[in-house]
């Protein structure tokens, strides 16, 4: 799971279609599927295109630094970034 938690935040490409972006969410299902929502850049117009869903296998990581540190998930660790529902989100958006 610590494997896939840390595509967070990467840019990657789908292999087949090449649609680019960043990992902006992992999901787990129940039947062994992990897969990751990837969101592409603003297009020229300005506009925020749809993200999309794609098998993690069909993606390959063009860029191995996260575009922002991604929040711990670990309830445990209290000396790490805010995230998940225990611990509130930021509460100013993200310098880049």
């Amino acid at each position: 799971m610590k494997e896939h938690l840390q595509w967070l935040g990467l840019k990657v490409q789908d292999k087949i279609t090449r649609f680019t972006g960043i990992v902006t969410t992992i999901s787990f299902d129940l039947y062994g599927c992990v897969q990751a929502i990837v969101s592409p850049p603003v297009d020229e117009k300005g506009s925020i295109p749809e993200a999309r869903w794609f098998d993690v296998g069909r993606l390959l990581v063009i860029y191995y630094v996260p575009v922002m540190p991604v929040p711990s998930f670990d309830a445990a660790d209290s000396s790490s970034l805010p995230g998940g529902d225990i611990k509130p989100a930021f509460d100013q958006k993200p310098q880049p």
